[in-house]
């Protein structure tokens, strides 16, 4: 079977999603969500993508907290197009829908140590079983849940009823479990679900800095969307985004984040998991896991404008976990892993020019984790307090600002390069 991918930048979205209710998107409030704060006892386990299937250390972190060698976990693979939509769905080795993908995340939770894994067949070809009892069943015997990548709205369409955005029985019995002691997990579409209000529904970051954000599910996947009622709600201290730095994502990110009143973001990267426990209490704590990292964008002090000449934001954010390091959502505070030293920057070189931030679509040439990397070259620069990079875009084109200040530090493990990144200062402006 072809190994699940997630959709390419710039795919056109499911014509039969394409449709959300305007009265529903025009009139939620920007943080409108009918569904209780509920502490869970349970925990996340979030990735941001393109999940390997040698990733032991994720693999067998959700294992571990669904049971160990006693786990059962449920696979929901809703947010890839059913079997009636796939034109390779009688081909083991092409195909990529529900039933198909499945099958693929069970044998690979099999492979890893889970006593069982099952999928649980929802997609949105059978949405009536969200209500089945004889799913819910299926559901209450499990001891961890797995979602799939895809498009995150069907799975509003199969689990959260449509545009009536009210639980399904299934995921009722998916949220008591969690509420319980159970692990949710998911990768790409399926970590992004786990949002509360104003769950990203598509967009680049360049068109949503020039043209700002809108409620809705658009045809044009450059145009920077969002659910108002959000996802499943079930970690609220922050919007959520996924494949961040691969897909550069960062400016999309902050964006949605300003129009929407929020202060914080956990921006994902690929094959790297944020672990959260006791997600919706005032006990979160969250820690990193993977080969790559989860970006905290922190807008408490920042201050969008809006001018003739486009959009600007001052005194945002950008701090850089990598694997081992923790973080408080109550306080806003990280804790560096052990074993990670304060770098000392020893470089005279300036960092480089970098003309294409956000890793534009647009550009044949462009680098993936563009932001990234110009704020560990800052961060190893000496002497250094400043760097700019700009949008491959013009039109206008948006300059970024990284700047070091009291509050910034970097570490490292190899006493060198700069991995994790504490409180870097980012300023966005067209010029």
């Amino acid at each position: 079977m072809r190994v699940p991918s997630a959709p390419t930048r710039r795919t056109a979205l499911a014509v039969a999603l394409l449709t959300i209710a305007t009265a529903t998107a025009t009139t939620a409030s920007a943080h409108a969500d009918p569904r209780p704060v509920r502490s869970h006892a349970g925990s996340l386990v979030l990735i941001g993508g393109a999940l390997k299937e040698n990733n032991t250390a994720v693999y067998g972190e959700i294992i571990k907290r669904a049971g160990g060698p006693d786990a059962r976990i449920g696979i929901i693979t809703a947010a890839s197009v059913p079997e009636s939509q796939d034109p390779d769905a009688d081909d083991p080795e092409r195909c990529s829908n529900s039933a198909c993908n499945g099958a693929y995340y069970a044998d690979l939770f099999k492979r890893h140590g889970a006593a069982d894994a099952a999928w649980i067949p929802l997609d949105i070809d059978h949405v009536a079983n969200a209500d089945s009892d004889a799913v819910v069943a299926q559901v209450d015997s499990m001891t961890g849940f797995f979602f799939g990548g895809g498009d995150q709205y069907r799975y509003i369409t199969t689990l959260l009823r449509g545009d009536e955005h009210k639980d399904s029985k299934v995921l009722a019995a998916i949220r008591a479990k969690l509420a319980h002691g159970a692990v949710v997990s998911g990768s790409s579409a399926g970590a992004q679900i786990a949002s509360g209000p104003d769950m990203v529904s598509g967009g680049e970051s360049y068109e949503g800095l020039r043209d700002g954000s809108a409620p809705g599910y658009f045809d044009d996947p450059t145009r920077l969307g969002y659910i108002p009622q959000g996802g499943f709600g079930f970690l609220r201290s922050g919007l959520i985004d996924t494949h961040t730095g691969a897909y550069g994502r960062e400016g999309r990110a902050l964006r949605l984040a300003a129009d929407t009143g929020h202060d914080r973001v956990y921006a994902l990267e690929e094959n790297t998991a944020l672990i959260v426990d006791r997600p919706g209490s005032n006990r979160e704590r969250m820690t990193v896991l993977g080969t790559n990292g989860v970006a905290i964008l922190d807008l408490r002090d920042a201050h969008a404008t809006q001018a003739p000449e486009g959009w600007s934001l001052r005194g945002a954010r950008y701090s850089y976990l990598t694997s081992g390091d923790q973080y408080d959502a109550r306080t806003w505070a990280p804790r560096v892993a052990q074993g990670k030293q304060p770098l000392t920057a020893t470089t005279t070189a300036p960092v480089p020019a970098n003309d294409d931030v956000f890793y534009s679509a647009a550009n044949p040439n462009g680098t993936p984790y563009s932001f990234r990397t110009t704020a560990r070259a800052l961060a190893s620069t000496r002497g250094q307090t400043s760097a700019t990079a700009t949008t491959f875009e013009t039109g206008p084109r948006f300059t970024v600002t990284f700047s070091k200040n009291r509050r910034f530090d970097a570490f490292t493990t190899d006493g060198t390069s700069a991995q994790t990144l504490l409180a870097l200062r980012i300023d966005i402006a067209p010029r």
